[in-house]
């Protein structure tokens, strides 16, 4: 919803203020625009072996497995969400959205397994995705962002049935995470390792909008030289739950582990992943109030869609129920495709000393597809008064990540070292359409045959982090974590020239290079156990979010003119956080239970504003990003994990954020009252309740989520309603010794189990200083009632 690239109703084009997604944008814009280690206490006494799944090591089957462990011995919060929870949920669910059920994190997407990046958000203490570090295998994923110029989604990096338990780690998180933005905390998913015997998991999902999956993995078992190998494939096909349109995924995993004599070990894994997803459109309150949540793309109505942009453009009445050009697009898409792998040598050097070294490679080709209304094709193409708009990606890094333990009387020190080298290019291409429209399916890569390209871009980073660590056990009950990480990451960019219909067009954006450097990054942090079920913790962090390197990105520099930058440059500096927390854990056979308290103070927060008001900008000043204020964030996080019977469990969590501005904002020559503002798309309330029974045999579980109110205006002048969304999942694990039955699995999946309807993405197209009106088209309605059955079956 954005024309042409021109921001229409506000100069704030990367107004992030620690906020969903990023850059906050105009009224009109388009879709596509742009650990600590932890003991795991056991939580319930063990079952007898009759009751147990006969399911192999790969498969999910220990109903003693607590859903969430809750960071015992650790010096900072940190919960560790189990297999068995990442399981239970309807396969192709994305990680991000079962994570949601810790304290403090809020996720929210418009499709039901919360796998439509574009309406992704994730939220921790007040810190967006482009805010938080995210892994896998200890390998590095990137920021997040849709149009991600560093990384991928987990949802593309591992499939959902191979992964291993996650860990989050609010605030600090771990010193030595591969990430350069975990001002917020971290993440850190893990992919579950090939099993020792031999075997097949094939498994299937049908569900409503004609869902459907396929899984299948194959276990090689111990191989005669020691080496244990899987390989997995899953395709994915979904229509849209409104309008018309698919959500499309196919994947592969493997991964392979071979001991190298007695102290070294070799893993190696690869992914390949091709994703395709019609977009839904973005609504505004106006529009909900006026058309409800149904309001969609009109992709199966290319005739409506013409009537409309011939409306905009020769300044006609639009067709009756068409508010404006912007209310609903012919289409628009997201289209990914990527391969990531790597090679680790583990070493047991001595009894002391341990060590490990990891080589990755990642490649991204992308594209952002936007049937836009402002630009015609030009008749001498087929004359449409639409043309197809993408914002092209390409993605190829390669890293190293490395690190050596050694243990010496009540000390562990470790270091290591990161090292990434990125080369990312992006474009911003128009190919035509005929008169008939599409020629292909509607999620459909164009290539080769751009009549215009309005600017297209170039950029290498490098990324340098090396951490240093002790932990030092004073007294069997006091422990104490000190260190520090130092990291630069150096940005280049290189604009290259556009063109129209072979015509040279000037590409107007920035180049040149910008470096962001901190030599000292400290963390420390203590653990007192007070006796075997009582601790407490505190801990301190300082940590800093390196520039964006990208044409769209919230805070690169590289999106500002070359006048603008040249103004800029010097004055900028990387935004930072400071966070502090002290909490108390109590922990037994039977429950977890923890609450921690924190406060962070976020400074030099980015955003993009215009110097003169647009009354008086006759000489066309460019938006210029910069350092304008803080953010205070003090809250709470609470978790409670009671097993009250063998059987029977409940587990619940709650978080008070209070994230506030603490400057007023001036843009465009006027002053805005921001200042004690509450943060957009952050709620100040956050709750889960859980209720789950397994008795080896019959498994379920109905869980809420609550969220209270949230803004998407800077002025908090526009308030969504809070939601409380219910889901269940109930399942059966066959115990049979028939060939048919043994290893044999059903669960049913009910999502939004009462059918409500409400905003789930705030902020998806941006946000804004104010909308007196509710007519900035920025959320993604949540979808209704859907219901998923699976069957598994695990053979040999």
């Amino acid at each position: 919803m954005k024309k042409n690239g021109v921001l229409l109703t506000t100069c704030l084009s990367s107004l992030v203020f620690y906020s969903a997604h990023a850059a906050p944008v105009p009224a009109k814009t388009s879709p596509h625009g742009d650990t600590s280690q932890h003991r795991t206490p056991r939580t319930a006494p063990q079952k007898p072996a009759a009751k147990k799944s006969a399911a192999p090591e790969a498969t999910v089957s220990n109903k003693s497995e607590s859903i969430v462990v809750l960071g015992s011995g650790a010096s900072r919060e940190t919960q560790t969400l189990s297999r068995l929870a990442l399981q239970e949920v309807a396969p192709g669910t994305s990680p991000l959205k079962t994570l949601s059920k810790l304290p403090g994190v809020m996720f929210t997407s418009s499709d039901p397994l919360g796998a439509y990046e574009w309406s992704q958000q994730i939220i921790i203490r007040g810190f967006d995705q482009s805010r938080l570090g995210f892994t896998m295998d200890g390998i590095p994923l990137g920021n997040l962002a849709y149009g991600n110029d560093n990384g991928l989604s987990i949802g593309r990096a591992l499939q959902t049935e191979n992964n291993g338990p996650a860990t989050l780690a609010q605030g600090a998180g771990s010193v030595g995470v591969a990430a350069s933005n975990d001002l917020g905390g971290a993440l850190e998913f893990t992919s579950i390792d090939p099993t020792t015997k031999y075997g097949v998991d094939v498994a299937g999902t049908v569900g409503s909008y004609g869902t459907w999956r396929t899984f299948a993995r194959v276990n090689s078992g111990t191989l005669p030289g020691g080496g244990r190998l899987y390989v997995s494939y899953d395709y994915q096909d979904a229509n849209k739950w409104k309008g018309d349109g698919i959500q499309q995924q196919q994947q592969a995993n493997a991964k392979f582990i071979q001991p190298l004599g007695e102290k070294v070990k070799l893993t190696l894994f690869g992914d390949y992943s091709q994703r395709a997803e019609n977009d839904y459109q973005d609504l505004s309150l106006q529009l909900i109030h006026t058309r409800g949540y149904n309001v969609d793309n009109i992709t199966n109505d290319y005739g409506l869609a013409k009537q409309i942009a011939r409306a905009y453009q020769n300044g006609t009445a639009f067709p009756q129920g068409i508010t404006n050009q912007d209310q609903s697009y012919y289409n628009s898409a997201g289209l990914r495709q990527d391969a990531l792998g790597y090679g680790r040598l583990d070493f047991d050097i001595t009894s002391r000393l341990k060590g490990y070294a990891t080589v990755y490679g990642h490649t991204n080709t992308g594209e952002g597809i936007y049937a836009t209304p402002y630009e015609p094709t030009p008749d001498s193409l087929g004359g449409s008064p639409i043309s197809v708009r993408t914002t092209e990606y390409d993605i190829h890094r390669e890293g190293f990540i490395g690190g050596l333990t050694y243990k010496i009387a009540n000390h562990t020190i470790d270091g290591g070292f990161w090292f990434e080298n990125n080369d990312f290019e992006q474009a911003r291409r128009f190919y035509p359409l005929s008169e008939s429209g599409y020629t292909g399916s509607s999620v459909h890569w164009f290539r080769n045959n751009p009549f215009a390209t309005q600017w297209q871009s170039a950029f290498n980073t490098k990324t340098y982090q090396f951490h240093l660590q002790d932990t030092w056990q004073i007294t069997p009950a006091f422990k104490l974590n000190y260190g520090f990480k130092s990291l630069v990451v150096d940005n280049h960019a290189r604009q290259l020239e556009g063109n129209y219909m072979g015509t040279p067009v000037a590409n107007t954006y920035a180049g040149g290079s910008i470096t962001s450097a901190n030599g000292f990054l400290p963390q420390l942090g203590g653990n007192y156990r007070i006796n075997r079920h009582n601790e407490i913790f505190a801990d301190f962090a300082r940590n800093m979010a390196a520039f964006d390197n990208s044409t769209t990105g919230a805070t690169s520099p590289f999106a500002m003119t070359t006048a603008a930058y040249a103004a800029a440059k010097n004055s900028l500096h990387p935004e930072m956080s400071y966070s502090e927390e002290i909490g108390y854990r109590y922990h037994d056979h039977h429950i977890q239970a923890s609450l921690t308290g924190y406060y962070i103070e976020f400074e030099n927060r980015l955003a993009s504003i215009s110097p003169v008001s647009s009354g008086t900008n006759v000489q066309g000043y460019a938006s210029i990003l910069s350092n304008v204020g803080g953010v205070t964030a003090r809250g709470i996080d609470a978790a409670f994990n009671y097993h009250f019977t063998d059987n029977w469990s409940i587990y619940a969590s709650y978080a008070y954020n209070q994230s506030t501005y603490d400057d007023n904002l001036t843009t465009g020559g006027v002053t805005y009252a921001t200042k004690g503002k509450s943060v957009v798309a952050m709620p100040r309330n956050l709750a889960n309740v859980q209720l789950s029974y397994d008795d080896g045999s019959i498994w379920g579980n109905v869980g809420m989520q609550y969220q209270g109110r949230r803004t998407y205006t800077y002025t908090n002048d526009q308030w969504i309603k809070p939601n409380d969304i219910f889901n269940l999942n109930v399942g059966y694990r066959f115990h049979s010794h028939s060939w048919v039955l043994h290893g044999l699995d059903a669960q049913i999946n009910v999502t939004n189990l009462f059918d409500k309807r409400y905003v789930a993405t705030v902020g998806s197209t941006g946000f804004a200083v104010s909308d007196p009106t509710g007519s900035l088209q920025t959320l993604q309605a949540g979808a209704p009632r859907m219901v998923f059955f699976t069957l598994r079956k695990h053979f040999f």
